[in-house]
């Protein structure tokens, strides 16, 4: 049994004790806020101990969950990783690069495990076509919201688009060669609006629109590769999978869709596939996946090295759209 206690009881927070507590071999000992009318409400609300003093809780657990604000993700983890605590930390990982390369160094030493909280990783809609993924060459991906004057504390490429960018580098597999990106400030002092363009050493080509001042939601992907279209609806939780493959023979099937490429090549034929979506809670499935990694002794599935990709490709497309204004 694994004693966790949880840092930040916000939005997000409050999410995280209620899954907490449905994963077994978490014993949830108790959680901490800064904010003492909050600790107050939460524990009456949860019957769950709230502590004032962080260093107590981080003491009397073995897993630290850090979902307070992002610029104390720092403060908190270093606190938890130099008294040898795992640590499940949300996004973004920190605030800067500099931070998140500090705090790896700091797991390497202590030898304990860091999964950082890139959930979309777990949404049932993408571990339906994962493994139909095979070397994507363009991407494209739209996350839109509807204005919240929650989370514009940071840029909405921190806020929204650092979940695709995680999606991205996790797909494509190589390094970004380059960025190209602009953004607009429109109702907060930081970009509410940013579209970047990622060229990879290896060819691939992603394009990504985030929005928080949006009409409507939408957070859809879609991948292209070599004889293959698959689209992710994170937000409807449906995905789609379209494959083309060469024919010998024309096919009995009638109503078979094919493609005749012409003279000397081979005839395609296109199937459709809407792979079965199963309806799981990602968040749950994120800190399950974080526990057995602690009790097996593997490697999280969203590594701190991942948190930190992320938020250093985050730096680059905030950096070029900052060099644009």
């Amino acid at each position: 049994m694994l004693k966790i206690g949880v840092l930040g009881v916000g939005h997000l927070g409050k999410i995280h004790l209620r899954c907490i507590n449905e994963i077994e071999d978490y014993n949830l000992v108790g959680f901490y806020d800064t904010d003492e009318k909050a600790l107050k409400e939460v524990e009456k609300e949860t019957g769950i101990k709230g502590y004032s003093n962080i260093d107590e809780l981080i003491d009397a657990v073995d897993v630290v969950d850090i979902v307070t604000p992002t610029v104390s993700h720092f403060e908190c983890a270093t606190s938890a990783l130099k008294k040898h605590k795992h640590v499940f930390i949300e996004k973004p990982i920190v605030t800067t690069p500099e931070e998140a390369r500090g705090l790896i160094e700091l797991a390497s030493d202590k030898n304990v495990k860091v999964q950082v909280g890139h959930v979309e990783r777990f949404n049932p809609a993408f571990m339906a076509v994962k493994d139909e993924l095979n070397n994507p060459m363009f991407i494209e991906c739209h996350r839109l919201a509807l204005f919240n004057p929650r989370g514009t504390d940071v840029p909405v490429v921190l806020d929204l688009m650092i979940h695709d960018i995680d999606i991205i580098l996790n797909a494509v597999g190589s390094p970004v060669s380059k960025v190209n990106a602009s953004g607009v400030n429109v109702v907060s002092d930081t970009p509410d609006i940013a579209n970047a363009r990622l060229e990879f050493e290896n060819g691939a080509v992603a394009n990504l629109t985030a929005s928080r001042i949006s009409l409507k939601n939408m957070r859809k992907t879609r991948f292209f590769q070599r004889d293959a279209y698959i689209t992710v609806d994170f937000l409807e939780k449906v995905s789609e999978v379209v494959k083309m493959e060469e024919l010998d023979n024309d096919p009995d099937d009638p109503m078979a869709m094919i493609v005749d490429l012409g003279p000397g090549k081979k005839k395609r034929r296109i199937y459709f596939d809407k792979p079965v979506v199963t309806n799981i809670n990602a968040i749950v499935e994120e800190l399950k996946s974080f526990k057995n990694s602690i009790l097996n002794n593997t490697t999280p599935t969203v590594t701190i090295e991942d948190g930190y990709n992320a938020l250093n490709v985050a730096h680059m497309i905030m950096d070029e759209i900052n060099s644009a204004k």
